[in-house]
C-alpha cells in the first residue's frame, strides 16, 4: 500500500511540475492543478490524563474551495467525522498545497483548534521537478513522501472542568429571528410570552401575521395553509403545545416545490422539536394560571449508537372567558334593529404525545418513524341577551343559553426513508403520512322570549344538536436531488394527498305535547367529501457569478366528491367536480452584492379550490337566522405572485429586509348575502349567505423587518406591513367592490437585565382593514366568543366590511439556572394584554344590514411556567458509529423533504 501511494504521489508531482510549466494565461483552470487531492492527514485523539483514545470526538477539517461568486478563497469545511473507538480519524483526498485547520470538540472536554499544513510548495517553471534529471526528482519524491502521508500523532485533549462528562443544557444560541430573501425563522425558545401556551400565542410574536380573536391566522390579509414538519395536518393551532415547537418557517411565495394549493397566501411551517445529539437529554415543564389552570410536559432524546428515540407528553388546561356585542340594523321594511350581549366561558383541557425513532441502516441510509396521539375535551357555557325593536320600537328581547361539550381525538404518523449517494447533496427520500381526527360535539340550547314588561311570551324553544365528524388525511410523497456541479443542482418529486371527510349533525326541537325531544331534518346537516390532488415538479438551480437562478414547474390535478347523507347516514344526492391539470411555474433571481447584501426578483402562481361548504348548492338551515348555501358552479381561484426582496446583514446581530409584492388574483372566492323565502317559516323570509366568483382581486404592499442589536443587552425587532387590496365583483343587484390601503406593526423588545435574567415586551398595531374575503378558519377553534347561537354574531364575512384598529402588549420576564451538575431550568413569568387594551370591532354592510361587532378574550392573564432541563454522555454506554448522521435539531423544509 505504501508503494502504491508513493508512486500515485510521484505521477501527481510530475503532472504538477510540468503542467506549471505553461502561463496561467494560456492553460484552462490553472488554480485547479495546483490542488490534487492526494493528501492524507491522520491522528488519535486522547485523554491527556490516561492518554487512552477517546471515542465520539466531532473532528472537523476547514480548508480553502474558490468561490465562483466573489472570484476569490472562500473557507469551507472540507470534512466531517467521529472518532473510532480507538480514538483514531482519517482524512483522504486533500489538496495537498494550502493551509487547513482542524477543530475538535466532544462533551466533557474542552474544544480545540490547529492549524496545518503539508508544507509542500508548488514548483516553479523551468525549476522545478519537470526540469531535473530523474534521479535527481526520485529523490525529491522521496523528501515529500512524509509531507503528504501526514501523521498527525497523539492530539490530547483537558477535561473541561466545568462539564465534567455531563451535558449542560441550556436555552440555544439560535437568536429568536433568522431573516432569509425566501422565509422568516422564528426560533420559539426566545420567545418567553408563550411558554406553557399553544401555538396561536407563538403566531401573535411572528412579524408578517396576524391572529385574530378566535386564532384564525392570516398572512397579507388572505390565510396561509398550514403544515408541521412539511406536511399537512388535521391539528389546529391551539391544540399544539408551544413548548414542542421549536421553530416556525414562513414562505412568503413559495416555489414549485411546494403545494400550490393555499390561494394567495403562503405556507406557514410548525417544525417540532427532534433532538439527535448522543447520549441522553430531556426536559420536564409545570406551570399555573391567574385562572388556577395548569400545565405539565416532559420530554426525552435517546441517542446510542444507530438509533435516535425522543418521546414527549403535555397536559394543558384552558379557560377562556369572553364578552361580545352585536348591533345589527336591518334595512328591508318593517325597518328593525337586533341588539345583541354575549359572555362564554370555554373550560377543558387537551393532552398532546409523540413519539419517534430514526435508525441509521449505515452511512447513507436512514429510516425514520414517528407518531402523535392528539384529546381534548371542552366545555362551552354560554349567555346571549338579544333585543328586538321594530320600528324603533322595543317589542321583546331573548335570553338564550347554551351549553355545548366538545371532545376531539388526534392521530398522526409518518414513515420516512432517505438515502444519500456517494456524491455530497445526492439524495433520494420518500414518506407516507397519515393524520386522522374524529370529534363529538353536543349542545344545548334554550330560548326563552319575553315582552317588553319581563313576562314570558310563549314557552322557552328547546334545541338540541348531536353532532360527529371525522377527517382522514393520507399523503405520499418522494423526492429527489442531485447537485450536477458546484454551481447547479437538479430537484424533482411527486406527491399524492387523498382526503376523506365526514359530518354527521342531528338537530333536535323540544315537543312539550309528547315531553320529548323530536328530530328535525331540514335543519340538520350531515354531509361527506372525498378530495384527491396529485402532483409532481421540477426545479433546476444555478449560478452564473453573482447571480442565482431556481427555476421550477408544477403540475397538479385534482377531483372532489361530495355527497348529501340522509337522516341514517346513507347517501342523499351528491355533487363531483374533476379539475384538469394545471402548471405552476416559478422563478427566483438572487442578485449578491456582497457578503451582506441580496437582491432577490421572484415569481410564482398558485390555486385556491373551493371547499364543500363552498360547492354544497343545498341550503343549511342549522343557523336559521344565517342560512347557507353553497354554489357548485365555483371555479378555482388562480393568483400570480410577484416579490422584490433585499436583505442586508449591516452588522453583527442586525438584519434588515424588505419586501415589496403584488399578487393579482383571477376568480377570487367571496361571499355575498341576499334574502329569499325561508322554508322553515312559511310566509317569512331569511338572509341566505353563499359565494361567486369576483371578477377579480389584486393586492400589493410593503413589509420592513429589522432586527438590530440597540446594546449589548437590548435587542429590537421592529416589523411594519402596508398593504392594499382591492376586490370587484358582480352580482343581481348589487356591485360588490371594496378597497382600503392598511397597514400593521409588530414590536418585540428583548433585555438582558443581569445573568440570567431577561425582559421581552412586545406589542402590535393593526389600522382598519377589509375583512378577509374568503376568511376561514386557519387553526382557530376556540369557544365561548361573542355573538354566536341562533341569531349569529360575529361579522359577516362578505366583500363589504372591514376591522377596526386594535393594539396590545405582552410582557414576560424570565430566569434561567446552570446548576454546577451541568443541569439547568428557567422561570418564566408572563401577561398577555397588560393595558387591556385588545379589542376586536368589526363592520360589515349589505344591501339588508348594517352591523356592528365588539369582542373581547382573555385580558390580563398572569402565568408562571418552570422548565428543568437535563442530560448526561456516558460513552461506556452510548457507543457511537461513524454514520455522518446529523447531529443537529429538527427537520428543515429546505433540505428538499416538502413540496
Amino acid at each position: 500500500m505504501r508503494k502504491l501511494f508513493t508512486l500515485s504521489l510521484l505521477l501527481n508531482f510530475f503532472f504538477i511540475a510540468a503542467f506549471s510549466q505553461f502561463p496561467a494565461g494560456g492553460r484552462q483552470g490553472g488554480g485547479n492543478a495546483q490542488n490534487m487531492n492526494i493528501g492524507h492527514f491522520y491522528g488519535k485523539l486522547v485523554d491527556s490524563k490516561t492518554n487512552k483514545g477517546i471515542e465520539g470526538v466531532t473532528v472537523l477539517l476547514v480548508g480553502n474551495k474558490f468561490d465562483t461568486a466573489t472570484k476569490k478563497m472562500k473557507e469551507a469545511v472540507m470534512g466531517t467525522l467521529i472518532t473510532k473507538p480507538n480514538g483514531d480519524f482519517s482524512f483522504d483526498n486533500l489538496a495537498v498545497f494550502g493551509n487547513f485547520k482542524l477543530k475538535v470538540s466532544a462533551i466533557g472536554y474542552k474544544a480545540q483548534e490547529k492549524s496545518l499544513s503539508f508544507g509542500i510548495k508548488m514548483p516553479q517553471g523551468g525549476q522545478g521537478a519537470a526540469n531535473a534529471s530523474g534521479g535527481q526528482a526520485g529523490g525529491a519524491m522521496q523528501q515529500i513522501i512524509g509531507m503528504a502521508d501526514k501523521d498527525l500523532g497523539n492530539i490530547k485533549m483537558e477535561e473541561d472542568a466545568t462539564n465534567l462528562g455531563n451535558v449542560t443544557v441550556t436555552s440555544s444560541a439560535k437568536p429568536q429571528f433568522e431573516l432569509g430573501i425566501d422565509r422568516k425563522i422564528f426560533n420559539v425558545d426566545k420567545n418567553l410570552t408563550s411558554t406553557g401556551q399553544t401555538a396561536t400565542e407563538i403566531m401573535k410574536s411572528i412579524p408578517s401575521l396576524n391572529v385574530d380573536i378566535d386564532g384564525n391566522v392570516t398572512l397579507r390579509n388572505a390565510a396561509p395553509t398550514i403544515f408541521i414538519d412539511g406536511r399537512p395536518t388535521t391539528l389546529t393551532l391551539d391544540q399544539i403545545p408551544a413548548d414542542i415547537i421549536d421553530k416556525v418557517e414562513i414562505i412568503t411565495n413559495p416555489s414549485a416545490k411546494y403545494d400550490a394549493s393555499g390561494g394567495n397566501a403562503g405556507i406557514l411551517n410548525i417544525v417540532l422539536k427532534k433532538n439527535k445529539k448522543s447520549g441522553y437529554n430531556g426536559s420536564i415543564r409545570t406551570g399555573v394560571d391567574s385562572r388556577g389552570k395548569v400545565n405539565l410536559g416532559g420530554d426525552i432524546n435517546l441517542r446510542q449508537s444507530k438509533v435516535n428515540f425522543t418521546l414527549s407528553a403535555n397536559y394543558n388546561q384552558r379557560k377562556s372567558i369572553s364578552d361580545g356585542i352585536t348591533d345589527r340594523n336591518n334595512l328591508i321594511v318593517p325597518l328593525s334593529n337586533v341588539y345583541n350581549t354575549t359572555h362564554g366561558i370555554n373550560n377543558g383541557f387537551f393532552e398532546f404525545f409523540r413519539g419517534g425513532m430514526d435508525y441509521f441502516v449505515d452511512n447513507r441510509n436512514t429510516l425514520s418513524i414517528a407518531a402523535n396521539y392528539n384529546k381534548g375535551q371542552f366545555n362551552n357555557d354560554q349567555t346571549q341577551r338579544v333585543d328586538s325593536t321594530i320600528k324603533s320600537v322595543f317589542t321583546d328581547y331573548n335570553n338564550i343559553t347554551t351549553a355545548s361539550r366538545f371532545n376531539f381525538e388526534n392521530l398522526g404518523s409518518q414513515l420516512s426513508y432517505k438515502h444519500n449517494f456517494a456524491k455530497n447533496g445526492h439524495d433520494i427520500s420518500a414518506d407516507f403520512n397519515y393524520n386522522s381526527s374524529t370529534n363529538v360535539n353536543n349542545n344545548n340550547i334554550a330560548t326563552q322570549t319575553y315582552n317588553p314588561d319581563n313576562s314570558y311570551k310563549g314557552v322557552a324553544l328547546l334545541q338540541q344538536t348531536m353532532g360527529n365528524g371525522t377527517n382522514k388525511f393520507y399523503t405520499v410523497q418522494t423526492d429527489y436531488e442531485n447537485p450536477i456541479s458546484d454551481d447547479s443542482k437538479i430537484e424533482a418529486g411527486a406527491r399524492a394527498a387523498i382526503r376523506d371527510f365526514t359530518n354527521l349533525s342531528d338537530q333536535y326541537q323540544y315537543n312539550y305535547a309528547t315531553g320529548q325531544y323530536v328530530l328535525v331534518p331540514l335543519i340538520s346537516n350531515k354531509y361527506k367529501f372525498h378530495d384527491e390532488v396529485f402532483a409532481a415538479y421540477a426545479t433546476y438551480s444555478f449560478k452564473v457569478n453573482r447571480w442565482s437562478y431556481l427555476l421550477g414547474l408544477r403540475a397538479e390535478s385534482s377531483n372532489y366528491t361530495g355527497t348529501l347523507l340522509n337522516s341514517k347516514g346513507a347517501d342523499s344526492s351528491n355533487f363531483k367536480i374533476n379539475y384538469p391539470l394545471s402548471l405552476f411555474p416559478s422563478a427566483f433571481v438572487t442578485y449578491k452584492i456582497d457578503d451582506k447584501q441580496d437582491f432577490q426578483l421572484n415569481y410564482s402562481r398558485r390555486i385556491n379550490r373551493p371547499s364543500f361548504f363552498q360547492l354544497m348548492p343545498f341550503p343549511d338551515y342549522s343557523d336559521p337566522q344565517n342560512i347557507n348555501i353553497g354554489n357548485a358552479g365555483l371555479k378555482p381561484e388562480f393568483t400570480n405572485s410577484f416579490e422584490v426582496s433585499y436583505n442586508d446583514a449591516y452588522k453583527k446581530g442586525a438584519n434588515f429586509l424588505a419586501t415589496i409584492f403584488f399578487k393579482h388574483t383571477t376568480d377570487l372566492i367571496t361571499r355575498y348575502v341576499y334574502r329569499d323565502k325561508n322554508a322553515l317559516t312559511p310566509g317569512d323570509s331569511a338572509y341566505f349567505n353563499t359565494y361567486i366568483n369576483a371578477d377579480y382581486s389584486y393586492a400589493y404592499g410593503l413589509e420592513l423587518t429589522n432586527k438590530m442589536p440597540v446594546t449589548k443587552w437590548w435587542d429590537l425587532t421592529l416589523n411594519v406591513n402596508l398593504f392594499n387590496s382591492k376586490i370587484n365583483a358582480s352580482v343581481p343587484g348589487q356591485e360588490l367592490s371594496n378597497s382600503l390601503l392598511s397597514w400593521f406593526g409588530k414590536m418585540n423588545s428583548a433585555f438582558k437585565v443581569s445573568k440570567g435574567l431577561s425582559v421581552q415586551f412586545s406589542g402590535d398595531y393593526q389600522a382598519k382593514s377589509v375583512i378577509p374575503p374568503n376568511s376561514g378558519n386557519t387553526g382557530g377553534t376556540r369557544g365561548g366568543g361573542g355573538g354566536g347561537g341562533m341569531f349569529g354574531g360575529g361579522p359577516q364575512s362578505t366583500s363589504q366590511g372591514y376591522n377596526l384598529p386594535r393594539y396590545g402588549f405582552d410582557l414576560a420576564i424570565r430566569k434561567d439556572w446552570t446548576w454546577k451538575n451541568g443541569q439547568s431550568g428557567s422561570l418564566t413569568l408572563s401577561m398577555n394584554d397588560i393595558f387591556r387594551t385588545q379589542v376586536y370591532k368589526s363592520y360589515s354592510e349589505s344591501t339588508f344590514f348594517t352591523q356592528n361587532t365588539e369582542r373581547r378574550r382573555d385580558q390580563q392573564v398572569l402565568r408562571l411556567n418552570f422548565n428543568y432541563r437535563f442530560g448526561k454522555f456516558d460513552a461506556a454506554l452510548f457507543k457511537r458509529k461513524n454514520t455522518k448522521a446529523d447531529q443537529g435539531g429538527g427537520n428543515d423544509m429546505i433540505g428538499g423533504q416538502n413540496n
